[in-house]
């Protein structure tokens, strides 16, 4: 009995420290894993602004444009910068002694960071981003506090500023929170279009987390149906195994 008690609490330990977050707010990606435009935006805006710094090194070019609806020679001409081999990994240039001289620690690989992290929490800390002079690179971030990446997307959400609001806390001190973000400086898209943009990236690497979960669905759907059929035949068998003795 203590071994099972045991098993059910290492399947939801994961859960549980996840729900234990320090209570921050995450905002809903709503992201569409079936939605190829939404992947082929998402998958631009990766290698435009963060393949400088983070690999997805599990996954391989041609692979991603098979899934994708995107040609060969459109993955060549738009998002390959370190490689001329399309069957390649998706690596980065930069070395790693370098990005930890210039960022305290290597940016981590993407590959599975949709399914250690949440596409909420993706899509949250993207959107999270605010000026704060006392960081090495002028920002902060409401997700991840005192986070050592700079903003990689600000030319496109432009800076925001924190709106704070005093409050009291159990032991009587008075301390401030952030309750939400103003502008200011604009950046190239709209509040609404940038959500749209991070929505998308989100998307692609959530795809990236798991290249298959579509198939896996729609494999899901199958099997529940099969199982559902065989219910029925179990049943009359089960009833005519027990006719005697019922």
């Amino acid at each position: 009995m203590k071994k099972i008690i045991a098993i059910i609490i290492i399947a939801f330990l994961p859960g549980l420290v996840m729900a234990a977050g320090g209570g921050i707010h995450l905002d809903k990606a709503n992201i569409d894993i079936r939605d190829q435009v939404s992947l082929q935006n998402g998958a631009r805006t990766y290698f435009q602004y963060c393949s400088g710094c983070h690999s997805i090194q599990f996954m391989r070019y041609n692979r991603m444009g098979e899934d994708l609806g995107l040609s060969d020679a459109e993955i060549k001409s738009t998002m390959m910068f370190t490689t001329d081999k399309i069957g390649e990994l998706i690596k980065v240039s930069m070395q790693k002694k370098d990005s930890e001289r210039w960022f305290g620690t290597a940016p981590p690989d993407l590959s599975v960071i949709s399914r250690s992290r949440g596409v909420d929490w993706l899509y949250s800390y993207l959107r999270g981003f605010y000026l704060d002079p006392s960081r090495p690179f002028g920002v902060n971030n409401t997700v991840f506090k005192d986070v050592g990446m700079p903003h990689a997307l600000w030319e496109l959400q432009g800076l925001m500023q924190p709106v704070y609001e005093s409050y009291t806390d159990a032991a009587g001190n008075e301390k401030k929170k952030i309750t939400g973000m103003e502008q200011a400086t604009p950046g190239a898209l709209s509040a609404e279009e940038y959500d749209d943009t991070v929505r998308n990236l989100v998307n692609f690497l959530s795809y990236v987390g798991e290249p298959v979960q579509v198939q896996r669905e729609q494999l899901g759907v199958y099997v529940l149906i099969f199982l559902s059929i065989l219910l029925v035949f179990v049943y009359l068998l089960k009833k005519e195994y027990w006719r005697d003795v019922h």
